[in-house]
């Protein structure tokens, strides 16, 4: 039996960057953290005593002989990918799925990290992340950035920058007091609204007429040149001791604004009725974590302002979280011997 434990990501600026799209042609970068909210993957070879050859538990149960005829994507195709049969999965977790916090991604890459064990190989965190990129935005065909895979993966607070070649991940340098400063000055609270970021991506192109798509593609290019400007601002803030930290939340209020102007999908009444109480209330900044439509928002706020800012966030759930740097890792392993049953 493998299980891993893989975090969740927590994404500052430059979120859609990390699109391929964009990054191959006028590169892109990102600021992002995991933080120690996880999800758990557990494996292990299907005792041969069903007649199903494959049982998977996740928000739904599904036993089959044929992989084929799995109905979750990822698993079906991972376990193509990597040639596995006869397994029985388990996923479960700290938080929702489609919440905005990279948690297929997360599930993507510690299925595979399971997988790998199982057969009793390592994989270094790099190819973890370059195969669940592949899994997910070429073998399932979803749309959406890479920034979630890498964070998953690498774990950490990080700035990762992408271009033609591809991406490389590069630890953010800051102090123990001022990492732990800006972790006490965020407050997480759940909207309780859920969607796949890849519906986003996909609502965001098709809402747009055709005669005005050309028009909006250059209005968007320039929002996203603007946003992946703030990653450098953003990264001196944190580096620099001189820097007033608070600067960090005025920063990721208009990281926000810049976003919600890319696409009407990214926000809604509700959630801008959230954001602009959390502001009025002494919140700096903040944003919703994710493609958008809902999860999680996060706001940057001072630690004499935030009771009255969670007062008036009472309807949402608040959620108590810290920054970590693990990434995926096997946390269990007990291998048990297999031999591929024999076609007759």
């Amino acid at each position: 039996m493998i299980i891993t434990k893989t975090p969740f990501r927590m994404s500052f600026f430059g979120g859609g960057t990390d699109v391929e799209e964009y990054f191959k042609e006028y590169g892109g970068s990102v600021i992002s953290t995991s933080i120690d909210k996880y999800c758990y993957v557990n494996v292990r070879h299907l005792p041969r005593f069903f007649e199903y050859e494959t049982e998977l538990a996740y928000s739904k149960m599904e036993r089959v002989t044929d992989i084929d005829d799995i109905q979750h994507p990822a698993i079906r195709e991972a376990m193509k990918m990597l040639d596995m049969k006869e397994i029985r999965l388990t996923y479960e977790a700290d938080l929702p799925a489609r919440s905005g916090l990279g948690t297929s991604s997360s599930f993507a890459v510690g299925m595979l990290n399971a997988f790998y064990a199982l057969k009793g190989k390592y994989v270094d965190k790099k190819r973890l992340s370059d195969e669940a990129i592949y899994l997910e935005r070429v073998l399932c065909d979803e749309k959406g950035g890479w920034q979630d895979q890498i964070a998953a993966a690498f774990g950490g607070f990080n700035r990762i920058d992408f271009d033609a070649q591809g991406y490389e991940v590069r630890p953010i340098i800051i102090s123990p007091e001022r990492k732990k400063a800006l972790s006490d000055n965020l407050l997480m609270f759940f909207t309780g609204f859920t969607r796949f970021s890849s519906d986003i991506y996909k609502a965001s192109e098709a809402d747009i007429p055709e005669s005005q798509r050309e028009k909006k593609k250059q209005e968007k290019l320039e929002l996203l040149h603007r946003m992946k400007s703030l990653v450098d601002e953003a990264e001196q803030i944190l580096v620099d001791k001189e820097r007033d930290l608070d600067d960090f939340g005025r920063l990721l209020d208009l990281t926000w604004k810049l976003k919600k102007a890319t696409s009407s999908n990214i926000s809604t009444d509700a959630i801008n009725n959230l954001y602009e109480r959390g502001i009025k209330e002494g919140a700096l900044g903040g944003k919703l974590l994710g493609a958008g439509g809902g999860g999680f928002l996060v706001f940057y706020v001072q630690k004499e302002k935030q009771e009255q800012v969670r007062k008036a966030m009472k309807d949402l759930m608040y959620i108590p979280f810290e920054f970590e740097d693990g990434g995926t890792r096997v946390i269990h392993y007990s291998p048990e011997p297999y031999e591929l049953k024999v076609e007759e």
